[in-house]
Order: structure tokens, then C-alpha cells, then sequence
């Protein structure tokens, strides 16, 4: 079975488990797929009892697809394109100083306070490991999911003052939090070194401004370019061009492409670009190539979560302490933002609480499994992997259903 097989498999299974989820089940489409892909994959473990043919053939795909690698070096750059794309310049512009403490500030206090409770949840569950361990799942547990968050608050009818601040939190906190995790990581792999403080602040320094400062560059090249030119076809190359070419410039740079490909994409879709750049049949292209792979992505990805239960090993009180670590997540999640919040919350108008509806409208998804499945043995990853996927199920079904629901309880008069 060779690498077309298995994305034309995966394709498949996505077409199939969206028309039932569209046809029958009617919930936002990440979370329908993750549950019926779940629910698949459960019912292939039954069936194996009597026959496994099934099952070790999703066991193929899986063992056969590196998911970190697919998502974070591939697929991310397109989804974080799209998104940023369809993303509301203006409004953003407004916002600006609350999401870059939030994307930067927040993400850090949040790696250090669930790093401290993690350690003593595992503690207390005799689980013990290490303190830098527990940072690194700090790290790739704290950014909230791009993907999953823009799937679902389309449909949870969140305040638009609310919602550009989760997306462009969402946004950018996504390379903020994967520069946080390599950096902690390589720490975490070189125990016995000393720790050069500055060459870390170097380094981080280097992937998110390098990465934004290339961003900013492909979305100007990309934005002369169309304007340049009247032919729609053309120009959405150029734009698939830019993802592509800027994603593998980025790696080699060693700048993040997570942060350029977002920049990329708001200087592409905004106003001034739309106006100057686009005629109304060129944005309408853009706009639904854009919305197309988007969806194309997003329906594979999730099909992949559900499956990614696959390589999980419940064992050793495991499960209880990925159920466990669910409140940790949110209340340190809730630390982290409501400071930003009291802070800019005289300056700016902020929706009545602003605080809790980012808590519980902070997604985590696709990017934190996949940093978990970067971890090393010794890095205690099959526990960490499972307290990852258990949070990141709860998130993605729990919340994400209940977002909606709690923003209108919240509401005045409600």
C-alpha cells in the first residue's frame, strides 16, 4: 500500500464519515468527524475479535503516516493560509495589542502554570517524571488550535468582538506555542549542558520574528504580483505558490512557517489587497480554491485524530490522569488570559466575560497531538500522549459543543 493509496483511503473515509455527519448527525463538521471516526475505530476493535482484517489495515495507515511531520511541516501552512485569508484585517488591526499578549505573554504563563500542575497531579497519581517533562507538555498543550477554533465559533454565534480576538489569539499563538515546545524540548534533550539563557532568547527571537518578517515579505511579492496581472487562474497559483515556496524557505531559514504563512495570508486577503490587487472574479476564485482546501484538510485531519486512538496505550492509570489534567488545563488556561483581559479592558470594548468565554472557546486540537507524538520515550511520551488526546477530545467534543450554548447564557438578559 503505497502513499496514494492511503491519502485516496483517507479521502474516502473523510467523504463517507461527512456525509453521514452532513446527512444524519448535522453537528459542526470537526466534531462530527472526530466522534464518527472515533466511533469507527472502536467498532473495527470489536470487530476484530472476529476478524481483523479491518483493523490492521487502519493500523497501516496510521503506523505509515508520520502525523507530525503531515501536519506540521505540510498541512498546517495551508490551513493557517486559509484561515488567516478569510480573517477580518481591520477588525484585527483593532485588536491588535490583546492578541499579541495573549499569542505571547499568555502562552508562556500558561506552559509554566500547567507545567506546576501537571507535575503534582502526576505526583500525587504516582506518576511522577520529571519537571521539565511537564513544561514540555505545558508547551504543546497551552496554544489554542487554529483549525478546531475556526471550524467551530462560525457556528457558536460568539460576539464578532469576542471572536476576533479567540481566531487572532488562536492565530498566531499557534507558532508562538511550537517555538516555545522546540525550545523547552532541546533542553529537555541535552540535560546534562548548561543552559545559555541568551542563545534560547536568541533562538526564539529568530523563529517568530524571522518567521514574521517572511511572512511579511511573501505577502508583499504575493500582493505585486497579482496586481500586476488580470488573470484569475494565474493569480491563484501565485497564492499556492507562496504557501508552498514560503513553508520550504521557512525551514530552511529555520524561521517559523506557522507565523509567516499567517502574515502571508492577512496581507493577501486584506482590504487593500482586495481592492488593488484582485477583480471581483479573481477574489472569488481565491476565496473558494482557499475554502476548498480548507475543507479538503480539515475533514482528512480530523478523520486522523479519530484514528490516532490507535497508537494510544491506556495503561498505568493513564486515562485517569488525562481526566484529571482537564481542569487543570482550563483553570491555568483562565490564569493566563485574565490578566490581558483586566488589562487592555478599559482601553478597548470588551464583551461581559470576555475571560471565561476564552477559556472555554480556547480550542486545542491537531497541532498538540502532534507535538505530543514528537516526544521521546524518555520523555515519557506514551503518558503524556494519551493526557494530550484525552484534553484535545474533551475539547474539541465537550467544548465545542457548549461553547455555543454558553455564550448565549451569558449573554445580558439571558
Amino acid at each position: 500500500m503505497d502513499y496514494f493509496v492511503i491519502a485516496s483511503v483517507l479521502v474516502l473515509l473523510s467523504a463517507l464519515f461527512g456525509y453521514v455527519n452532513a446527512r444524519f448527525i448535522k453537528l459542526p463538521t470537526t466534531i462530527g468527524l472526530t466522534i464518527i471516526t472515533i466511533v469507527f475505530t472502536l467498532g473495527v476493535f470489536a470487530l476484530s475479535y472476529f476478524d481483523d482484517t479491518l483493523l490492521e489495515a487502519e493500523r497501516y495507515i496510521i503506523t505509515h503516516i508520520d502525523f507530525r511531520k503531515v501536519l506540521l511541516d505540510i498541512m498546517l501552512s495551508f490551513l493557517l493560509f486559509a484561515g488567516a485569508l478569510h480573517t477580518d484585517v481591520q477588525k484585527l488591526r483593532e485588536q491588535r495589542w490583546p492578541v499579541f499578549v495573549l499569542a505571547t505573554f499568555g502562552v508562556l504563563v500558561s506552559t509554566f502554570l500547567i507545567g506546576i500542575g501537571v507535575y503534582f497531579v502526576l505526583q500525587a497519581l504516582g506518576l511522577g517524571t520529571n519537571f521539565i517533562y511537564c513544561l514540555l507538555f505545558g508547551a504543546l498543550i497551552s496554544p489554542t488550535d487554529p483549525i478546531a477554533v475556526l471550524g467551530i465559533l462560525k457556528k457558536a454565534g460568539v460576539p464578532k468582538k469576542l471572536e476576533i480576538k479567540i481566531v487572532g489569539e488562536s492565530l498566531f499563538n499557534d507558532g508562538v506555542g511550537v517555538v516555545i515546545f522546540l525550545t523547552i524540548f532541546g533542553l529537555a534533550s541535552n540535560p546534562g549542558e548548561g543552559i545559555v539563557w541568551a542563545d534560547v532568547f536568541a533562538l526564539f527571537a529568530e523563529e517568530v520574528f524571522g518567521g514574521l518578517l517572511l511572512g511579511g515579505i511573501l505577502g508583499w511579492i504575493t500582493f505585486r504580483l497579482m496586481r500586476s496581472i488580470h488573470d484569475y487562474d494565474i493569480e491563484v497559483i501565485i497564492t499556492l505558490a507562496a504557501v508552498m515556496s514560503g513553508t520550504v524557505l521557512a525551514q530552511y531559514l529555520h524561521v517559523s512557517a506557522p507565523l509567516a504563512m499567517v502574515v502571508a495570508g492577512l496581507m493577501v486577503g486584506g482590504q487593500k489587497s482586495r481592492e488593488e490587487a484582485m477583480t471581483g472574479q479573481t477574489e472569488n476564485y481565491v476565496d473558494k480554491f482557499w475554502e476548498l482546501i480548507d475543507i479538503l484538510l480539515n475533514t482528512v485531519l480530523f478523520v486522523l485524530i479519530g484514528m490516532e486512538i490507535l497508537v494510544l496505550d491506556f495503561e498505568h492509570g493513564y486515562l485517569l490522569a488525562g481526566l484529571l489534567i482537564i481542569p487543570v488545563v482550563l483553570l491555568c488556561r483562565y490564569a493566563s488570559v485574565i490578566l490581558p483581559v483586566l488589562f487592555f479592558k478599559k482601553r478597548l470594548q470588551f464583551v461581559p466575560n470576555t475571560a471565561l468565554l476564552m477559556t472555554w472557546g480556547g480550542l486545542r486540537g491537531a497541532i498538540s497531538i502532534a507535538l505530543a507524538l514528537g516526544l521521546t520515550e524518555a520523555m515519557q511520551r506514551d503518558l503524556f500522549l494519551v493526557i494530550t488526546y484525552v484534553v484535545v477530545i474533551f475539547s474539541i467534543i465537550v467544548q465545542g459543543l457548549t461553547v455555543g450554548k454558553l455564550v448565549k447564557q451569558l449573554e445580558p438578559g439571558s
